[in-house]
């Protein structure tokens, strides 16, 4: 485990798209599942602004790792806000976009991107395996959209299944534990006071935080990688960047 903390949400964002930059360097394809939230929505920013110059995009494939079950021009939708911020400003090629279709009926959907994914993604362990994994924590300890009431999601023998938001009672389509677990790196984005408690409870291995999906993010032959910045950070002990 590596934790990187950052004074602001802003340098998180910098320096999370230095290293995506250099992580895509190093590879001849790469293959990366994307995160939705306010965090991503400011890495995307930055990188289209200060590096799209810098990165191959023809040798980046992007993937989402959850989605509302939405069309792709709602609010809500985890792919629109990625195009607005980040996919409209760069020159990727359509063929490397690979989008859950949150249009289409939730078993459905779940279950073709499940298939997709196995079809398209290089395997290790005989299991997809993405390259890069990007990921978020809510305030309830929820992670891609594995929420506590059905953390029985995460252990699934399926690639891809139907969540839903424990309020609003939304449908989504999220991937599971088992392509999580089974990334090259799983890189944790987090910001703000609101997961400070959170984070302080999963990084240093509490009790509680055995109810939390989050706390389950563990590659089997990766590593993770936790950027912070000092509100999220406040409650652990970590590098200073």
């Amino acid at each position: 485990m590596t934790i990187q903390s950052y004074k602001t949400k802003e340098e998180v964002a910098v320096n999370f798209s230095k290293y995506l930059v250099a992580f895509i360097a190093s590879k001849e394809k790469v293959h990366i599942a994307l995160s939705g939230g306010s965090t991503p929505k400011i890495v995307f920013d930055v990188l289209a602004s200060n590096f799209q110059e810098d990165v191959n995009w023809e040798t980046v494939h992007l993937y989402w790792g959850d989605e509302r079950c939405v069309p792709p021009d709602d609010d809500d939708s985890n792919y629109k806000m990625t195009v607005e911020h980040l996919l409209s400003k760069i020159d990727i090629p359509e063929l490397n976009i690979h989008r859950i279709k949150g249009e289409n009926g939730p078993e459905y959907e779940a279950e073709h991107y499940n298939n997709f994914l196995d079809a398209v993604l290089p395997k290790v362990n005989g299991i997809p395996t993405f390259d890069l994994v990007i990921l978020g924590i809510g305030d309830d300890g929820h992670t891609a959209s594995i929420f506590p009431h059905q953390i029985e999601l995460w252990e699934s023998k399926k690639y891809c299944e139907v969540a839903e938001h424990p309020e609003s009672g939304q449908k989504r389509i999220t991937i599971t534990g088992q392509i999580i677990n089974n990334a090259e790196i799983v890189a944790f984005l987090v910001t703000g006071d609101n997961k400070t408690e959170k984070v302080s409870e999963i990084i240093h291995g509490k009790e509680i935080a055995e109810n939390y999906p989050a706390r389950l993010v563990n590659p089997i032959n990766g590593e993770i990688v936790w950027f912070l910045d000092e509100a999220a950070a406040a409650g652990i002990t970590s590098s200073q960047s």
